[in-house]
């Protein structure tokens, strides 16, 4: 790399970092009248909402919070957790999002590897976190968050609750000025392989991240545009990729935003009908359970746009989406992106058509965000041309990207192997620049000498009008090597026919839409799948529970 002379800088000039703080700046130039709202328990107005930043940054400073400190996050979503994603990094400090769905051991590694010095809980969680105090290595101040103000019995030493601490505190805060580059939030992947492991990011990185984001749904003809209009409710939790960077997006546009708490069909259902909510992104699952909730009938969903990511989007629940008159799409990432480097808007003059049409181009992939660097590359990482064909590993590069795994540099160097961070996913790029993801590198299919897609499997399982949900695995077999054994959960009064999905995938067979060896060996009926901690599909653990499924 050719390093240049930077441009010369008058003395008195302000060294404009990129830091999370300045996001508050347009909001507030704006004195936005939009609300940011938690359940229905609270509401505020934006300048509220920086008067409540600043009390919670003098909260944070009176209880020791220093410049490169860890403080830990164990809360739901809500309000005070959008206050936090501020607070904390804003003021230097480092922002850990505890996953709360993970393990109590795993939390604990989690806490203890990211030198956790305070750890702001909410109720729910104190069990949890009371069970591990006394392996907590660095932990040493405990602020309990509660809707009510009430305080649970415990042993913890808290030393306040948010609420009563807040209403104590100062309105003003000068924050620090300080290096973009430093960090300002780690979390830690679901560790399905091993030990969680710790993904950062700088100021930098998480500013610039917000600002494609904007740009990118900004600039968007018509399906799928976000804008300033737009009553934004998270559907991913806020302990996960900061929600994919949605709230700080919202914040710096002044957007209206809606916090559920934990999430209950019913109570995301409410809230969308109340709130007017437009735009939401979850995982395909959330999606599934909102739209099979005796209540989604009553509530009109014809204004709502949803992201969906995490995992592939089968074209079934994309048609029901359709059918609701949902403008659902696609976005793709890791944890390790930021997340976003693929966004599938559909361009205006691919809108027609009836909705199996619609929705065999909304769980396409899509093309790059701006200013995202993203290819098909071979074993040696040399790009792959652009054919719709030719297929290989997708890797990244954009300006946000994680530089590695926190205190794991094996892992790093792995992650970022030949310069390009490397997905595990396999896919390939069309002329038209969009990419189709092809599978997970672990859960292709090796059978009868072909690698067969677990994902085309299940997009094709998921359209039959018995199917809810579906998951499709390969199981081992000594002729084939592997065979596809597809797990279903039926529709409510659907006839469980395994030779009916036989055949019917067959059909596509028959049209050279699969390969034959695509036929799953298997059909097994089951009343629920297993997930991940963040919803998507667990296909470990459905490998290992139904690995003898092939013999049956």
């Amino acid at each position: 790399m050719t390093r240049l002379a930077p441009i010369e800088r008058t003395p008195s000039a302000y060294d404009y970092q990129l830091l999370i703080k300045h996001l508050l700046t347009s909001p507030i130039a704006r004195a936005s009248k939009n609300e940011i709202v938690y359940r229905d328990k609270a509401r505020f107005s934006y300048p509220a909402f920086v008067e409540r930043v600043n009390k919670l940054a003098n909260v944070l400073s009176s209880l020791g919070a220093k410049p490169g400190q860890t403080i830990a996050v164990m809360e739901w979503d809500s309000h005070r957790y959008l206050e936090l994603y501020f607070a904390i990094p804003m003021l230097g400090c480092v922002m850990q999002t505890v996953n709360i769905r993970l393990s109590p051991d795993q939390i604990l590694y989690t806490l203890n590897h990211a030198a956790a010095d305070m750890v702001l809980v909410a109720t729910d969680f104190v069990p949890v976190l009371e069970s591990l105090s006394d392996k907590l290595e660095t932990a040493k101040t405990f602020v309990l968050i509660s809707d009510d103000g009430s305080k649970p019995n415990s042993k913890l030493p808290f030393a306040g609750e948010y609420e009563t601490l807040l209403a104590q505190a100062g309105s003003s805060f000068e924050f620090p000025e300080f290096d973009e580059n430093a960090r300002m939030s780690t979390f830690y992947t679901s560790g399905t392989t091993g030990l969680p492991k710790g993904v950062y990011y700088s100021h930098r990185q998480m500013m610039l991240h917000t600002l494609s984001v904007a740009a990118t749904f900004g600039t968007a003809a018509v399906q799928g545009r976000v804008h300033q209009d737009d009553v934004y409710m998270a559907i991913t939790p806020m302990f996960h990729v900061h929600a994919w960077g949605m709230p700080y997006v919202a914040t710096m546009l002044g957007i209206k935003q809606v916090y559920a708490g934990r999430y209950t069909p019913d109570m995301l259902l409410q809230l969308i009908a109340k709130e007017n909510v437009t735009y939401s992104h979850c995982v395909p699952t959330i999606l599934h359970m909102i739209l099979s909730h005796p209540m989604a009938k009553e509530v009109d969903l014809s204004r709502w746009k949803v992201l969906v990511g995490g995992s592939a989007l089968p074209k079934g629940l994309a048609k029901a989406a359709l059918d609701r008159g949902i403008d659902v799409f696609t976005g793709y990432g890791m944890s390790e992106t930021g997340p976003l480097q693929i966004i599938n808007h559909i361009p205006t003059d691919q809108l027609g058509g009836d909705n199996d049409h619609q929705a065999s181009l909304r769980v396409r992939t899509g093309r790059p965000a701006l200013l995202c660097d993203v290819r098909a590359v071979d074993a040696n990482v040399k790009p792959l041309p652009n054919d719709g064909k030719s297929t290989g590993e997708i890797v990244f590069r954009s300006v946000w990207t994680t530089q590695g795994y926190y205190k794991n540099p094996n892992a790093s160097e792995e992650l970022w192997q030949g310069g390009w961070m490397h997905s595990g996913d396999i896919g390939s790029f069309g002329d038209d620049g969009v990419l189709v993801i092809s599978d997970r590198v672990k859960d292709v299919i090796k059978t009868g000498g072909e690698w067969v897609s677990s994902l085309d499997i299940e997009n094709l399982i998921s359209a039959h009008p018995s199917v809810s949900e579906v998951a499709v695995i390969g199981i081992k077999d000594a002729k084939w090597g592997e065979r596809p054994v597809a797990l279903v959960v039926p529709k409510a009064d659907a006839v469980q026919d395994e030779a009916e999905i036989k055949r019917y995938m067959m059909t596509f067979a028959d049209k050279g839409v699969i390969s034959k060896y695509g036929v799953p060996e298997r059909v097994l009926f089951v009343e629920a799948l297993d997930k991940t901690s963040v919803g998507k599909l667990d296909k470990k653990v459905l490998r290992v529970k139904y690995a003898e499924a092939g013999s049956a």
